[in-house]
Order: structure tokens, then C-alpha cells, then sequence
């Protein structure tokens, strides 16, 4: 495996210097095959084109309820998934933008105004860092200071995903989540193909093993990792389809909440909830993820994390909480299990998704 030198400046190289927009990548692991929402349409249709040029995202990172949040995105590249959020955050919230490579912060830099006034922001609220995604203690970040950290197919280039995960924890206030797309594989990716640059950089085998990644995740103190969705990607380029073999590549959403003393396990307290129908753009029903989908108005039985995921967050006004009596009443009957299709995969997505 090559050093962790080595590898930032390997990723530096690639969206630096080799990739000038998405039409130069040769897989379709760092595009986002997912339609938009309508109501996130028009926001994305301001985005300046140079700043969408040079986009290589493999999911949305917008989840619901985002005004006046305080948000750091990791490895923010040329900016996109910012100013997206910053618009949606307004102007009494923050994004701020975190990435290694200048060439991609540069044109992030070059759009700021451009996108200030199409918001019709009396200030810009972005604000953007040149660093390490494993490194943010070094970054004059403020502990305990983001409601909400998002990161779109970056992690998987971290030569060091553990301190990601943990740094990102401290920087989080309570009840604030890690929301982010990534690249996943479903066994370990041997030391040969993380040493090729290319497929590093297409985000293949800088991948995790997903049960590696919940074990991570949790040692970082993020006890129970929700799947929101998942796709199994597609490898249309014969030489790299056959350099990974038999390896199969998911790109996954998860939402990791900052919760202290959540258990692994989802145990039943007799608790329920029951959605008020509030959250904009989702007055029939609203997803906490691939497992929890809340149809406004009904009584549902949950587990006692998903119970504090909706307490205890940004949530918390839009549901009734029935908080049971407090009796432990075994496993919940239905918890899922975190992992990118636990049973069979679907079929693969179409590669033309840039």
C-alpha cells in the first residue's frame, strides 16, 4: 500500500491536473445516477457551469430540514454540493468547504460572488479551506461547532478513514449528523489495485469493505450507521472491469447520527412515533432511511436509536414522541442491518449517468 504522502498527492494529480470535467472519468462511480427531487431542480440549475463541470459527486448530499444549519462538506472539490447548500441553508446558516487540491478550490473561489448574488445574499455564506479531510483539527475548525457534515464520494480517497470519521464526530454538535455518498465494495479490496492511481482516483479501490466501514464508523462513535440508499455500480470500460473482477461496487448513501450511548443493536422500549406531516416538500411522508419511512399521521412502533434519532435531532418538532415506559422489551422485530442490499443487489445502474 502506498504511504499516505503518496496518495493525497496521487488524488491531487487526478482531479487536479488529469480530470477537467466528468466526461473525463472512465467509470461511473463518481457520478450521481439519482434524478434530483424537483423542488432541488432549479437550485442546481444556477449552479454556475463551470463549477457543475467539474463535478464528481456519486450521490445528493441535501438532506431535509437545513435552514439556518451551520455545514462543513468534506472534500468540497470545485464547490458544487456548497453552493447548493448554500442556498438552501440561507443566509443565517454557513457552509463551509474543505479540500486538498487548489485547481478545485480555485474555481469554488472564482464563483463565490456569482453565486452570492443569484441567492440574492446580502454576504456570501461559504467560506472555503484548503486541507486534509483527516487533518481537521489542524484547520482552526471550532469542536462541536456543525449541526450537519456532508461528503460526496470523497471519503474513499482518504488514506486514513478512521481519523475522517472520528474528526468529523468532535466537529459535530449533539444531535448533528454525518450525512454523505461514498463508494463501497463488498470484500476487501487487495493492496496491488489500491496502489494503481487510476482506479484510485475513479474511487474503486480506495473503497471500503462495507462491514469494515460500520465497524469504523462505530469505533468512531456513530453506533448505529442508517443505509438511506444504494446503488450497485456499473464498470463499462473492459481493462478496469476486468482489473477488479470479481469485486462488486456500490455507491451508498449513510446518515450517522451524533448520539451519546446509542446501542448497536436495535432494541424495543415500547416507544412510537408519529409524523406531523411539517417537513417541507414531504406533507404525506417522510424517510429517515432505506428501513424508516414515517406516512403522516400513523402510529409507528420504532427502536429506541431510531427513537432518539428523532428526539434528539433537528427532527424532533415535526414528530409526536410516544417515549414508552422505559422497560426493555427485547430486539425490535424489523431492525435493519446497515448494509448495502443485505439481501440480492438489484441489477446494475446504467454507467450513463454524467
Amino acid at each position: 500500500m502506498a504511504s499516505k504522502d503518496t496518495i493525497h498527492l496521487q488524488v491531487q494529480q487526478y482531479y487536479g491536473e488529469t480530470l477537467t470535467s466528468t466526461a473525463d472519468l472512465r467509470t461511473s462511480a463518481c457520478c450521481t445516477a439519482s434524478a434530483a427531487p424537483p423542488h432541488l431542480k432549479p437550485v442546481l440549475a444556477d449552479i454556475h457551469p463551470e463549477v457543475s463541470s467539474r463535478y464528481y459527486g456519486c450521490g445528493l448530499v441535501v438532506p431535509d430540514l437545513l435552514d439556518g444549519l451551520r455545514v462543513l462538506d468534506l472534500g468540497c472539490g470545485s464547490g458544487r454540493d456548497v453552493y447548493v447548500l448554500s442556498r438552501l441553508v440561507g443566509e443565517r446558516g454557513e457552509v463551509v468547504g474543505v479540500d486538498m487540491t487548489a485547481e478545485q478550490l480555485a474555481v469554488a473561489e472564482r464563483h463565490r460572488d456569482y453565486h452570492r448574488a443569484c441567492y440574492g445574499h446580502a454576504r456570501s455564506n461559504v467560506r472555503f479551506v484548503e486541507g486534509h479531510i483527516e487533518r481537521l483539527d489542524a484547520l482552526g475548525l471550532e469542536t462541536g461547532s456543525f449541526d450537519l457534515i456532508v461528503s460526496n464520494c470523497v471519503i474513499n480517497l482518504s488514506p486514513d478513514k478512521p481519523a475522517v470519521l472520528r474528526q468529523a464526530h468532535a466537529l459535530l454538535r449533539p444531535g448533528g449528523e454525518l450525512y454523505f455518498s461514498d463508494v463501497y465494495s463488498d470484500r476487501r479490496v487487495p493492496a496491488e489495485l489500491a496502489a494503481d492511481p487510476v482506479l484510485y482516483g475513479e474511487c474503486l479501490s480506495g473503497a471500503l469493505y462495507w462491514n469494515d466501514f460500520l465497524h469504523i464508523a462505530r469505533g468512531a462513535g456513530f453506533a448505529d450507521p442508517r443505509l438511506v440508499e444504494g446503488r450497485v455500480l456499473s464498470i463499462a470500460e473492459p481493462e478496469i472491469a476486468a482489473r477488479v473482477a470479481p469485486i462488486r461496487f456500490y455507491s451508498a448513501t449513510y446518515r450517522l447520527f451524533k448520539l451519546p450511548d446509542m446501542e448497536v443493536g436495535c432494541e424495543d422500549y415500547g416507544q412510537a412515533v408519529v409524523y406531523l406531516g411539517t417537513v417541507p416538500m414531504h406533507a404525506a411522508e417522510w424517510t429517515l432511511d432505506a428501513d424508516h419511512r414515517f406516512p403522516a399521521g400513523r402510529v409507528v412502533p420504532v427502536c429506541g436509536n431510531t427513537y432518539r434519532m428523532l428526539a434528539e435531532s433537528r427532527f424532533a418538532s415535526h414528530f409526536a414522541l410516544y417515549a414508552g415506559g422505559g422497560r426493555h422489551l427485547g430486539l425490535f422485530e424489523g431492525g435493519g442491518s446497515g448494509r448495502p442490499f443485505g439481501g440480492a443487489p438489484p441489477a446494475p445502474a446504467s454507467s450513463n449517468c454524467c
